[in-house]
């Protein structure tokens, strides 16, 4: 163990005295800048009295720690830290004799009690409680409107900061600005914290300059995805705009929460409540940030269904958001999608809820043309630019996956004479490359499949032979997706009972990954529906069945 030194306590006990209850802006600015240092001191003196062989000891050994402890105890900025609240009580707990030797242990318990009781209780028999009962107040309450006076009060003065300065290079040579930066680094997930964080933020979008902590920006950043800090929409988006890396930390939060399965609610809600589908709609580049992080993600794994799922749902969600903007306040579509041939953006842009349903299989239709004249100019050569072309193409069929869905709905109950256009597109999206004509070899496959599932769905009772090809299908790795995509949305959108759909899901599912890849394909569906694509009641029950039976396995 480090022993602790005479010159630490020394230094420690003068800045104890000297910040007293932090009851000034400068004493609170002095005590969060220190705390780091602070909780390395009361971890070496927590390992000290860990040593000891009774409070005596103890107190005869560290002869400062009481007043040391007691001092800190009435702190409100330290004891609004939790890792040095922790220290704290702990290091109390250290000194507290379970079976009082003298008197000294005795009255030493006594005031321990007293400062547990006012760092965590409400007790009225404690010394904290009868300090500050003149004033009406309980000690918890006190500290805390103690501090949330002297926030306010900073906040104030940063929202000040900025009014009067002639240009905006003279509205960052208030060192103060970085000074409370610095400072609330310590304190960023103390909920008081919150407006003056945001004033912090919004102070560095106005002057358009870097004068804040980069430690405060990244504690700041870690503390929202972990969900140990609120802050006001505005703050948020500040946060994003001036710092990248904090707007990369929070796609890439969405992206792993998505991969790593721990979701507790829908795609769509998920990710509305990450707020970034709402910042994007608000902010072009912070759209395009995103945009980007996900399309390098699927050009390493392509394949990956719940990665699919994510960018369709965003994609969703963040034109939901947009087409709620007032005209005038809203950037055209091609600022969003630089990348895109312009003739693709309306109708893949355009929601299936938004044209007559009657009119989808033709939509689908122009949609398929549009994107099979792309694919023509790459088998055309070997141009780079062709090549580019066509992932631009595919990559916004992702992120419009809802006309994908909405082909595979269809093709459940259309006539032979319908389904070649809507299977091409299915390739497409599953395979969109056609490296040793790989795409016409697939379709191929669709075809087959969509055979087989017309007649497992379609017939009573189900042929055990399509069953089986069905099964077979799915085994194959370079048509799994493809086939699951169109089994899903036969098992949603036939007609028949859902006992025997169940039945049929059942036998055709049965091992545990392709289970988990045919709920990302039902999210997309659920996303689909819930924006107004259909309202059948019926869809909607056999949606949910389908998903609690597959979770349930």
């Amino acid at each position: 163990m480090e022993a602790v030194s005479e010159t630490d306590v020394q230094f420690w006990m003068a800045k104890a005295v000297s910040w007293g209850e932090a009851m000034s802006c400068s004493a609170l600015l002095d005590t969060s800048r220190h705390l780091g240092s602070l909780r390395s001191f009361l971890q070496q003196v927590l390992q000290g009295l860990q040593q000891m062989g009774s409070t005596s000891e103890a107190m005869k050994t560290f002869p400062f720690v009481g007043q040391f402890l007691g001092r800190l105890c009435w702190n409100p900025c330290v004891i609004a830290d939790e890792r040095s609240q922790r220290l704290l009580l702990r290091c109390l707990s250290c000194l507290y004799s379970a079976e009082p030797l003298n008197a000294v242990e005795r009255k030493a318990n006594m005031w321990i009690k007293n400062m547990l009781c006012h760092l965590i209780s409400e007790e009225e028999g404690s010394v904290a409680y009868a300090t500050v009962k003149h004033a009406g107040s309980t000690p918890k309450r006190y500290h805390s409107e103690a501090l949330q006076k002297i926030v306010s009060m900073m906040t104030e003065d940063v929202n000040k900061s900025c009014d009067g300065l002639p240009n905006t290079s003279a509205r960052c040579t208030n060192s103060n600005i970085y000074a409370m930066s610095t400072a609330c680094a310590a304190l960023v997930t103390c909920p008081h914290m919150s407006p003056l964080i945001g004033a912090l933020l919004k102070h560095s979008i106005l002057c358009g300059f870097s004068c804040l902590n980069q430690e405060f920006i990244k504690e700041v950043g870690e503390a929202l995805i972990s969900k140990r800090l609120v802050l006001e929409d505005e703050a948020v988006v500040n946060l994003w705009c001036y710092s990248p890396t904090c707007l990369e930390g929070a796609a890439v939060s969405l992206l792993e929460s998505v991969l790593s399965e721990t979701m507790t609610q829908s795609l769509d809600k998920h990710v509305n409540d990450s707020f970034l589908p709402q910042a994007s709609a608000k902010h072009c580049h912070i759209f395009l940030t995103i945009n980007e992080i996900y399309r390098n993600v699927l050009t390493e794994i392509d394949e990956n269904l719940a990665v699919r799922a994510l960018v369709q749902v965003f994609t969703v969600c963040f034109l939901q958001r947009l087409a709620g903007q007032k005209p005038q306040d809203r950037l055209p579509l091609r600022a969003f999608f630089p990348r895109v041939m312009p003739s693709l953006l309306a109708p893949l842009l355009t929601a299936p809820s938004e044209v007559p349903r009657e009119a989808w299989l033709d939509h689908l239709s122009w949609i398929r043309s549009l994107l099979q004249s792309v694919t023509e100019n790459e088998e055309a050569g070997e141009d780079v630019r062709a090549y580019q072309a066509v992932f631009e193409a595919w990559f916004l069929l992702v992120q419009c996956g809802y006309w994908v869905d909405t082909a595979a709905e269809l093709l459940v109950l259309a006539a032979p004479e319908k389904a070649e256009a809507l299977l091409w597109l299915l390739t497409f999206f599953h395979h969109p490359t056609d490296r040793g004509h790989q795409r016409s070899q697939q379709t191929a496959v669709a075809r087959e499949a969509w055979t087989h599932l017309r007649m497992l769905f379609l017939t009573r009772p189900p042929p055990p032979r399509h069953l089986g090809a069905v099964k077979e299908l799915l085994s194959s790795s370079l048509s799994a997706n493809l086939v699951l995509h169109l089994f899903s949305n036969f098992t949603v959108f036939s007609h028949g009972p859902v006992s025997i759909i169940t039945e049929i899901t059942d036998k055709v599912l049965t091992e545990a990954a392709v289970k988990r890849r045919a709920l990302w394909i039902l999210s997309s569906i659920r996303c689909r529906l819930n924006s107004g694509a259909t309202r059948d009641d019926r869809v909607h029950s056999r949606l949910r069945t389908l998903q609690d039976t597959l979770l349930q396995t």
